[in-house]
């Protein structure tokens, strides 16, 4: 019963994960990826005169049941089986952070960085508004998300989702070191 409680080992949900692939490909030529549902959501409830959201939403109609799968899953995992153990950092991240002035640690995302009252400040807006902003507007220009591209596209040997996946951690690296220091500077 503890294991219900305690993180999964990387190689397990790693592979958890890598088997959906094959999976959803062999049951019904099927493609993970998530970042698509918000389009499909609002070619279904949105007048088909945009033609952005003009298309045949219905024929993915078991993507939306997919993404209800995972937000009601993480809504069971994240209450009934709520790991009671601070997340686990590298005690160098943690002293870098607090230098920056990070220091509460307690739940997924740092409550210094990310609470409501945080969102009316200028640092708060820019990590939280400006930066869901950016997430949402990559995912669209890259024509998929980190999922999308890092399992599905890696998984069937696609080039764009290569350079995509590679692109993605340049990008955390880089604001990571040279942008997060600056905003956290504010």
């Amino acid at each position: 019963m503890e294991l219900l409680y305690k993180p999964w080992p990387w190689y397990v949900a790693g592979i958890v994960i890598g088997l959906s692939v094959p999976a959803l490909l062999l049951l019904d030529n099927k493609k993970l990826g998530v970042s698509s549902t918000l389009k499909q959501i609002c070619a279904a409830c949105y007048p088909a005169n945009i033609p952005f959201l003009s298309y045949d939403w219905k024929k993915d109609t078991w993507n939306l049941f997919f993404v209800a799968g995972i937000l009601i899953g993480g809504l069971i995992g994240g209450v009934l089986f709520a790991n009671p153990e601070p997340v686990a950092l590298n005690p160098e991240t943690v002293v870098v952070l607090s230098d920056q002035g990070v220091t509460t640690f307690r739940g997924l995302l740092p409550g210094d960085l990310f609470n409501w009252q945080s969102i009316l400040s200028i640092k708060g807006f820019v990590l939280i508004v400006l930066g869901g902003f950016m997430v949402g507007f990559g995912t669209r220009y890259a024509r998929g998300c980190t999922s999308g591209h890092g399992i599905m596209g890696l998984a069937s040997l696609q080039w764009p989702s290569l350079v995509a996946t590679v692109s993605f951690f340049v990008g955390g690296i880089v604001f990571t070191h040279l942008v997060l220091p600056f905003i956290l500077s504010l």
